[in-house]
């Protein structure tokens, strides 16, 4: 009877041994699994992000928030989103940063924190070419911008007086200056110098000189998140190594 239960004993021993040898498997798998970064981004914002002739997004932030996570060791999933819902987004968790040319204005940074700056932005007045108009002349004209930009609050404070029309996407507001339903945009100077190139901007050009308003991009996150120091640190690392203005000459022709 003594020897039944001394066997016993030693296979729950061995069974509890066991057990916990599945548990230190199974945790040490958990830890190594891949950590996510969600990033939303705009995806008519050529050459910023925009979706190639394979409908895959593809730009210089997209190509920028893969390096970030490869230097973070982690994965991206990035996912295209209307321009109105990105903050409102971000602070509701269906993504954890917002790289879609997002400028860093005082009212964004009330409601969401940015990383250091990645990009530094100007703004360029376009109209038909033959046209000598510039900035000034435009009070009464029909001028185009997107919504909720900074080129938008640009008109609104510094020409109140021009027909100032916002559109939802780049892209609306380049088919209506083409079709001559207005007159001039304003945008920022990479997407539109960019848009001047193809068959639909053949006609156009740039008015005057850049307006210089001090304007920086940044990744958006949420207040107080931990991402905020972690792409800072990967943003100063791929500046460091060479690998951002590798990124930034492949479609601007010079590092910024």
């Amino acid at each position: 009877m003594t020897k039944i239960l001394k066997i016993a004993s030693t296979v729950l021993a061995i069974t509890a041994l066991t057990a916990c040898g599945n548990d230190k498997t199974e945790n040490t798998t958990a830890n190594t699994e891949e950590k996510v970064v969600r990033i939303a981004t705009e995806s008519s914002f050529k050459p910023f992000s925009y979706l190639d002739n394979q409908g895959n997004l593809a730009g210089f932030e997209i190509d920028l928030a893969n390096a970030l996570c490869e230097e973070m060791k982690t994965k991206c999933e990035i996912s295209s989103q209307d321009w109105d819902g990105l903050i409102p987004g971000l602070n509701a968790d269906k993504f954890d940063a917002v790289m879609a040319g997002m400028s860093i204005t005082e009212e964004r940074l009330k409601v969401v924190d940015f990383s250091e700056p990645y990009f530094d932005n100007t703004l360029v007045l376009v109209g038909k070419k033959g046209d000598t108009s510039t900035i000034a002349d435009i009070d009464g004209k029909a001028v185009a911008t997107q919504q909720a930009t900074v080129s938008a609050d640009y008109l609104q404070k510094n020409h109140p007086k021009a027909l100032i029309k916002v559109y939802d996407k780049q892209d609306n507001a380049y088919l209506d200056l083409t079709a001559g339903r207005v007159q001039f945009m304003l945008s920022d100077i990479v997407p539109i110098s960019d848009w001047l190139t193809t068959e639909q901007g053949k006609d156009f050009e740039v008015k005057g000189e850049p307006i210089d308003i001090g304007d920086k991009v940044g990744i958006a996150v949420v207040k107080d998140s931990p991402f905020k120091a972690q792409f800072d640190a990967a943003l100063a690392s791929l500046k460091a190594n060479g690998k951002y203005a590798q990124i930034s000459d492949k479609y601007f022709g010079a590092t910024k």
